[in-house]
């Protein structure tokens, strides 16, 4: 197998690990505050190691990354409490691919905050990823989806809008993977503790087999997942890295829909399909003009690569 090949199969495996997230809180029955509470709680030991062994490789990590950590840890607390009650209001499915909004989130604030101009056709899908929300929210369908969709998309929003400040503080903070998430792991578990009583309580007490499906959620999408993901993805072209990343809203849909017996109505289905298709688009870079003169083999190295936090 070509080194090309394994790396686009560990990307897709972990973009496959992270899309039964929303389906693995579902199944935990657990309000939305224990789940997220638990979902870092478990995930904090093998983080930890994790990041024992890149200090071991690249020494401590500097004070000022440490502390955009500690930050970065309590606005992921304020993440995942928001988005599992949109998972509670609207269902797995519709709120994993409202969670993708945060693709242009981050790249406005970035104009903003860093003077880093968004593509052409980031500019044109935005509008178009806007309508495929007004649709999920059910504003125009009187057979919407969910306890309450408008709900599930205000919170689905908020969500994306504190994803959005998560990645733009590790952006600022260190180039390491381990340590910087391991250090926001552990501020987010103790924040969410905190901040639980505003968000409808946490049961502290762990109880089976809710707590099964809430380990799996904690070993399975927060760390392998996260992990073949952040190692894959640097490592692909940043058309290919979209269109990788859309295997994970497009598999909870289908996820939700078989084992937990989620029934969007065909409104719905058609805003999550103007969401993914403009998230596909709006990620495209715009045509870097080639010098004349230059061989084949130097454009190939002029391609853009993408990362992930």
């Amino acid at each position: 197998m070509s080194a090309h090949r394994r790396i686009v199969l560990i990307a897709i495996a972990g973009a496959l690990i992270i899309s039964t997230s929303a389906p693995l809180v579902r199944l935990s029955g657990v309000s939305p505050a224990t789940s997220a509470l638990f979902r870092c709680a478990y995930a904090v030991p093998p983080m930890l190691l994790l990041a024992w062994m890149e200090r071991r490789r690249l020494g401590p990590l500097p004070r000022r990354a440490v502390l955009t950590s500690w930050l970065a840890g309590v606005v992921f607390a304020l993440d995942l409490l928001l988005w599992h009650h949109a998972i509670d209001f609207v269902g797995a499915g519709l709120a994993t691919v409202l969670g993708n909004l945060q693709v242009f989130i981050v790249a406005f604030a970035a104009w903003a905050l860093f003077k880093e101009r968004p593509s052409t056709p980031l500019m044109i899908a935005a509008p178009v990823v806007f309508a495929g929300v007004v649709l999920i929210s059910g504003v125009f369908d009187d057979a919407a989806y969910g306890s309450d969709p408008l709900m599930g998309v205000l919170a689905g929003v908020a969500t994306s809008l504190a994803y959005a400040a998560y990645l733009l503080l590790l952006k600022g903070g260190s180039a390491r993977a381990a340590g910087p998430l391991a250090h926001a792991t552990v501020v987010a578990t103790v924040a969410i503790a905190l901040l639980s009583p505003v968000f409808g309580g946490a049961d502290f007490v762990p109880v089976w087999p809710a707590h099964g499906w809430l380990l799996l959620l904690a070993l399975g999408p927060q760390v392998i997942g996260w992990s073949l993901i952040t190692y894959s993805l640097p490592r692909q072209p940043a058309a290919l890295t979209a269109l990788l990343l859309l295997v994970q809203p497009m598999t909870t849909v289908a996820i939700s829909t078989v084992a937990l017996g989620e029934r969007p109505s065909s409104v719905q289905l058609a805003g999550c399909a103007v969401i993914v298709l403009g998230v596909l688009y709006g990620s495209r870079r715009a045509a870097q003009p080639v010098p004349a003169g230059t061989g084949q083999d130097e454009q190939d190295a002029q391609v853009p690569k993408t990362s992930t936090v």
